[in-house]
């Protein structure tokens, strides 16, 4: 028997998968839960935990049920894989914990792209259309239309930089074509057939570039190398009044320079989906910019999510039963 620590959700909506990926892999799982009533798990019940799935509901639940998952986790001393549902998992307490028992861990890094992606292209086309405006006359009962020199500049044959070519930057980029515009991708592999880029560049140019630049989407991973990469300095590179949209993650920009060219008008217009503190304190300023479009970390929100973590955690059910190497394994 394979002892797992799987929620109760997760076993409605995917318990007969569960079962035939078990059975193609060669495995009797043991499904392990939570106690309904808050009480710890039993010492016994723990030892048999092999493989945990830290699904959407246990993370977003209660904080005693989100803590009580992590505490089974370092008490269950033969866990050797524990799979996430989010993309980045460096915020989890026990996270170091079972990096250092040597615990295989692996994330669901992809399936939630497209729906990121559509937040940022709706983001893109919300500011590029000037909707604020019309939003807040909406608001006042007021018939504003724009007129003469207030109305939005034409998208085709603005320049858009996007960096970061994953399944998040790169669907970007093809709306953006679409739409007409010049893409400039950056990253550090060149450019492949069909690809919907008009140029490509290596990161080492990006302040370079950015002069060229009427937009620019953000859509890589938070790294050293990446930390910061948008601060004061280059913002002031862009063109007067750009575009800002970062659907990566709070620490790739200086949250303190970005407000400042907000209100300088050096950056015209923004959507952030990410910031350095979340949830974002109350008082910062950024909830009241007329030019900013403010979502809450939840570019992702899609209600296929949870599908294809499920998918993913199956596919590597089989390839850790069989001893192969796991989609998405984390390493140090």
């Amino acid at each position: 028997m394979t002892g797992m620590l799987l929620s109760k959700k997760f076993m409605a909506a995917a318990g007969e998968a569960l079962g035939a990926t078990a059975k193609r892999a060669g495995i009797s799982p043991e499904i392990v839960d939570l106690p309904a009533d808050g009480t710890p798990l039993p010492a016994a019940a723990c030892e048999r935990i092999e493989v945990a799935f830290l699904t959407r509901d246990i993370r977003f639940s209660s904080a005693n049920l989100y803590k009580s998952f992590g505490d089974v986790m370092v008490a269950a001393k033969n866990l050797k894989w524990v799979h996430f549902t989010s993309t980045a998992i460096d915020q989890h307490p026990f996270l170091p914990q079972l990096r250092e028992r040597g615990v295989k861990l692996t994330t669901s890094a992809g399936t939630n792209g497209e729906p990121v992606a559509q937040t940022a292209i709706a983001g893109l086309l919300l500011l590029a259309r000037r909707f604020p405006h019309w939003l807040d006359a909406q608001r006042r009962h007021a018939w504003e239309p724009m007129r003469s020199e207030n109305v939005p500049a034409d998208l085709r044959g603005q320049t858009v930089m996007v960096v970061g070519l994953g399944v998040i930057g790169m669907p970007i980029a093809r709306f953006c074509q679409a739409l007409g515009m010049h893409v400039i991708g950056i990253r550090r592999t060149p450019k492949s057939a069909n690809e919907p880029l008009d140029e490509i560049h290596p990161p080492a140019r990006f302040g370079e570039l950015l002069p060229r630049c009427q937009w620019l989407v953000l859509a890589c991973p938070h790294t050293k190398e990446t930390h910061h990469m948008l601060n004061a300095a280059m913002i002031e590179k862009l063109p007067r009044g750009a575009g800002l949209i970062n659907v990566a993650r709070g620490g790739v920009v200086e949250e303190q320079a970005v407000i400042a060219a907000l209100k300088s008008g050096q950056l015209g217009c923004a959507h952030l989906d990410v910031f350095e503190k979340e949830p974002l304190p109350a008082d910062s300023p950024l909830w009241d910019m007329p030019n900013l479009i403010l979502t809450p970390h939840n570019a992702s929100a899609s209600a296929g999510n949870d599908g294809r973590a499920f998918g993913m955690f199956l596919a590597n059910l089989e390839k850790w039963a069989r001893g192969e190497t796991l989609q998405n394994e984390q390493r140090e």
